[in-house]
């Protein structure tokens, strides 16, 4: 199987390839307390809440920002480059929404075109190219929905990312900042290990947009936020991320500093066809099937992804 990250004991049992060390909360049980969801939609929407680039400068080293996706133009809702993680060169391409009304505006609220979606997958195949590990970061509450992205290739584009990082050919680590929603998210979220801030949320779709197709009115979002599971301590609970990165008391958006150097582990290096092969079956794995014509119900999923692979492999 796939060999662990570098520099710390590692778990065969735990949450994905995850050293003991880490400082993540890999088990629900690790929370003293937990928010609603609601509690955590609010957080995670929070405008002073830590964006990508305020990541970057913390935790990386002599980031070097590249633009443009050579065909149409520079989208700045998604920023990336090339940077050193502990003096390991590394490939960081994330979703950047503004903290202000005018910043967010300039990046369109965190909401990419396709050209933003294209830009990154130049970058996921700079990654490859160069063997160097790529490590994504989440913040949106989806791709940019206007007659523009349309007319460029909005699902193209996010099609195209999902399909090339899952057979990207080099480490890949996702770390939910915020908001992720939908297809928008997904175009950046195909890692090895996805890890998330413990007040991030992470869901197919808004809970408004949820509550309006549902219910028939946007009103009942916080009935929604509760159906859908897509808190943290939710995500981890369904093995959709492998773990939470701790936050301050009363969110990261009240200390960045101590948000950004919450522990990123090492990456090793894995033979290309494991680390794909695993990749592939982390996300084959989620979820649970009921077979037609049968009267059982499906057993309950595991605890982490980790453990259905094995399962899988054994039987």
């Amino acid at each position: 199987m796939l060999e662990r990250l570098t520099g710390s004991k590692r778990t065969v049992d735990g949450n994905g390839h995850l050293p003991v060390d880490a400082n993540l909360i890999t088990e629900p049980e690790q929370l003293a307390s937990r928010a609603s969801p609601w509690e955590a939609v609010q957080a995670a929407r929070n405008i002073q809440r830590p964006h990508t680039l305020e990541v970057i400068s913390r935790v990386f080293d002599r980031f070097h920002e590249l633009h443009g996706d050579r065909g149409f133009r520079d989208d700045p809702a998604i920023v990336g480059g090339i940077a050193d993680l502990d003096g390991r060169p590394v490939v960081v391409v994330g979703e950047q929404k503004g903290a202000s009304t005018e910043e967010n505006i300039a990046r369109n609220f965190g909401m990419p075109h396709p050209e933003g979606y294209r830009k990154a997958m130049r970058l996921y195949r700079l990654a490859e190219k160069f063997h160097l590990p790529l490590i994504t970061f989440v913040d949106t509450p989806g791709a940019y929905p206007g007659p523009e992205g349309e007319e460029r290739g909005q699902a193209e584009a996010i099609a195209q990312s999902i399909l090339l990082m899952a057979r990207l050919q080099t480490p890949i680590v996702v770390v939910i900042l915020g908001e992720g929603g939908s297809g928008g998210a997904l175009a950046l979220g195909v890692g090895d290990v996805v890890l998330a801030l413990q007040n991030a949320i992470y869901s197919v779709i808004s809970p408004e947009g949820c509550a309006a197709i549902l219910w028939r009115s946007p009103a009942e979002a916080e009935r929604a936020a509760k159906a859908m599971r897509l808190s943290g301590p939710d995500l981890l609970e369904l093995g959709v991320v492998d773990g939470l990165i701790r936050e301050p008391a009363g969110g990261a958006h009240t200390d960045h500093e101590a948000t950004a150097t919450a522990q990123l582990a090492k990456l090793e290096r894995v033979p290309a066809a494991d680390l794909m092969s695993a990749r592939y079956e982390r996300f084959r794995a989620f979820g649970a099937t009921d077979e037609p014509g049968t009267t059982d119900s499906p057993p309950p999923p595991p605890d982490s992804w980790y453990r259905r692979l094995v399962k899988r492999m054994t039987s």
